[in-house]
């Protein structure tokens, strides 16, 4: 199976190597008040790529926090009520005399 990983890898690495040898051609792109930045279309893709991931990865924050703070407070519950049981089952049981 790992072998099939790095199979995987290294079809997806020669892949892109090959979109990238052909797409080095420079482009313009022109923003407000007439600024201009001339780079290659890969370099732009990929900016416009890790651009797009971290958007993502920062709008995941939020929630993850939120379901992190409800699964300490799940646990907490759990340990309470655990904590109540055991207390329970020994007002219950007999006392035992040697």
């Amino acid at each position: 199976m790992p072998y099939l990983n790095w199979i995987l890898r290294v079809a997806l690495f020669i892949v892109l190597l090959g979109f990238a040898v052909k797409n080095d051609q420079p482009i313009t792109l022109r923003y407000f008040f007439g600024y201009e930045w001339q780079s290659s279309l890969v370099i732009v893709l990929l900016m416009f790529f890790a651009a797009g991931s971290a958007v993502g990865v920062l709008s995941m924050i939020p929630n993850m926090l939120k379901q992190r703070r409800e699964i300490s407070r799940l646990k907490r519950d759990i340990r309470i009520k655990n904590k109540l049981a055991d207390i329970s089952e020994m007002q219950q049981s007999p006392i035992q005399y040697p």
